[in-house]
């Protein structure tokens, strides 16, 4: 009776082996193959000037310079087929080391118009430090990008660039959305 289970176990164990090898051979073959994120086209070129370094750019011309101790930050988006499935994410915020706690900064964003030419750009005069949670924490300071209230969302619109003017030291970051489905019906269907 001994030798009989010492010859099933050893048998488990073979079987389990063999198992193994043939569960990783499987999964390599059918994992598919990671997508190659330098395959797909940058959608957005972006440009900083400050007053001193200022360059006029032909799809900008029209905008003003950037004022002393402002940066004007735009971004020129690539003309695509499908505008409309496209949306353009906007957070202004700064590089700070922060402890644990949710920081935030303060400042009033503005939409303003270009005069004579009816397109808009947005303006941030001025960036504080904004209120924060008071939480103890024990761990080390870190590097964070902190930013200004809410994201600004607008549509994808490759005819005109999307300008902004913030103050030196403030950061403008970006990420496209792609809708992925098509729209649902509320009542009967």
């Amino acid at each position: 009776m001994k030798i009989s289970l010492n010859s099933a176990f050893k048998n488990l164990i073979k079987l389990s082996a063999v198992g193994a090898i043939a569960t990783m051979s499987f999964s390599s073959v059918a994992t598919s193959p990671v997508p190659n994120q330098f395959e797909r086209p940058n959608m957005i070129s972006s440009h900083s000037f400050t007053q001193e370094s200022y360059q006029e750019i032909e799809q900008a011309k029209m905008f003003p310079k950037p004022t002393e101790n402002q940066v004007q930050h735009i971004l020129s988006l690539s003309k695509r087929g499908d505008e409309a499935s496209y949306k353009v994410e906007i957070q202004i915020g700064q590089n700070k080391m922060v402890d644990c706690n949710q920081h935030r900064l303060m400042g009033k964003i503005e939409k303003q118009n270009l005069q004579g030419w009816g397109y808009s750009y947005y303006t941030l005069d001025k960036l504080t430090d904004g209120p924060s949670t008071m939480m103890m924490c024990r761990e080390p300071k870190t590097a964070k990008f902190v930013t200004l209230g809410q994201s600004i969302t607008i549509d994808y619109d490759s005819r005109l660039p999307k300008v902004f003017y913030l103050p030196e030291g403030a950061e403008l970051r970006y990420r496209i959305w792609q809708v992925k489905s098509d729209y649902q019906y509320t009542g009967n269907q």
